[in-house]
């Protein structure tokens, strides 16, 4: 199914229950159910236990109805992904394209996108391999295209570099939000453990890993987002060149 023919399915009454005459189900809400409902409800699932938490039968107990209800308004996971990422392109805020300042305006919507998917761990997973058609997500892709034509970058080369930008910021918030979970197992605590990683480095030996052991110190670098900054700043810069 076409992302067109999903926004039209969207809107199309839902089918007729197989089961109607059938024994009473235990009662669910009465209330209508709107996607923004929806969305909300998926959000904080994905906030509270994890992107890989969210299902449709776990969206709908969250909202108290059965699977087959949301279908009126989503059509299939892939389809929420689609407006989950939207929801988060919605809060991004694009800077008028200044010629003079185009490398740090890509930086500052790419900050903006990482830290909107680190508020809900591994949703950026939902973002691979899409082929997006809500609205904000081609807002966002049209602002970045408008900032890096601006730049002087040409149109081939923004096109491909909104991809790889994008790319990154969803995998590195992705393994971001996987060394988080991992780091509050027991056995695994070390995975964000700066100490404990150059320790391991340190005492492999020396004449199997000689790099290893004698940059240790530069391998296990970086507080905070300084090693995003850094990739970031490679890619606009090798921009700038071109």
């Amino acid at each position: 199914m076409n992302p067109r023919e999903r926004r039209a399915a969207r809107h199309q009454p839902p089918n007729p229950d197989p089961d109607a005459g059938a024994a009473p189900r235990p009662r669910r809400r009465k209330a209508p159910i709107t996607v923004e409902q929806v969305i909300d409800t998926a959000l904080d699932v994905v906030a509270t236990e994890g992107y890989e938490a969210l299902t449709m039968r776990r969206l709908a107990g969250a909202l108290d109805t059965g699977p087959a209800s949301l279908y009126a308004h989503v059509v299939n996971k892939a389809d929420l992904d689609e407006l989950l990422i939207g929801r988060l392109c919605a809060e991004l805020v694009l800077p008028e394209p200044d010629p003079a300042a185009w490398r740090d305006q890509v930086r500052g919507v790419c900050a903006q996108m990482r830290d909107q998917y680190l508020k809900y761990p591994g949703i950026s997973r939902a973002a691979l391999a899409m082929a997006p058609t809500d609205l904000e997500i081609v807002r966002v892709s049209e602002g970045m295209l408008a900032i890096l034509l601006v730049g002087g970058v040409a149109p081939q080369a923004a096109a491909w570099a909104i991809d790889a930008l994008f790319l990154y910021v969803a995998g590195y918030c992705l393994e971001m939000s996987i060394a988080r979970r991992r780091s509050t197992q027991d056995d695994a605590a070390w995975v964000l453990d700066r100490d404990e990683l150059l320790r391991r480095f340190t005492a492999l030996p020396a004449e199997t890993f000689p790099h290893t052991t004698r940059h240790a110190a530069e391998l296990t670098a970086g507080e905070g987002h300084d090693r995003f900054d850094f990739t970031l700043d490679l890619m606009v810069d090798g921009l700038a060149r071109r």
